[in-house]
């Protein structure tokens, strides 16, 4: 089974397109040890230093220089867009103080679906969408990453 030991970063998708691929959740970006499954079937397993974060669109390598690129997956989220920005900030914080993940954007603040959160939303007078999309959130304070980006 193929290691990979090291977070290269970002790297333009398009000229990696021919590399093999992993498309994986949050939940597997998030780890610093996993096994995966890349795009060809192949096993593989990454070990990287702890506190880290997995971006869609960052290239994994081994010791010998092997290369994958990670997509992250689409998955079912809960997206706020508001008219003000600061509505916005209201859901954020109050989402934040329950600890919720969550990605910024100037136009809109996602969280992973949940229709407790969802209601607690509407309740403030704000819509919520539930669609599919590739889920960045912030990587925290206390997570390390060294690139970040909001599409």
């Amino acid at each position: 089974m193929q290691v990979l030991t090291k977070n290269l970063g970002r790297v333009d998708i398009d000229s990696f397109k021919s590399a093999r691929q992993a498309i994986l959740p949050i939940e597997m970006r998030i780890k610093s040890r996993a096994k995966i499954t890349l795009d060809n079937g192949q096993n593989a397993g990454f070990i990287l230093p702890r506190g880290g974060l997995i971006r869609g669109g960052d290239v994994l390598a081994s010791d010998d220089g092997d290369k994958v690129l990670v997509l992250a997956a689409s998955e079912m989220v809960s997206t706020i867009e508001a008219k003000d920005s600061f509505s916005l900030m209201r859901a954020a914080y109050h989402l934040g103080n329950r600890h919720v993940p969550l990605e910024l954007s100037a136009y809109y603040v996602r969280y992973a679906h949940d229709n407790v959160l969802d209601e607690m939303i509407r309740g403030m007078g704000l819509d919520v969408t539930v669609d599919f999309h590739p889920f960045e959130p912030e990587a925290g304070a206390y997570q390390q990453t060294g690139h970040h980006h909001h599409g």
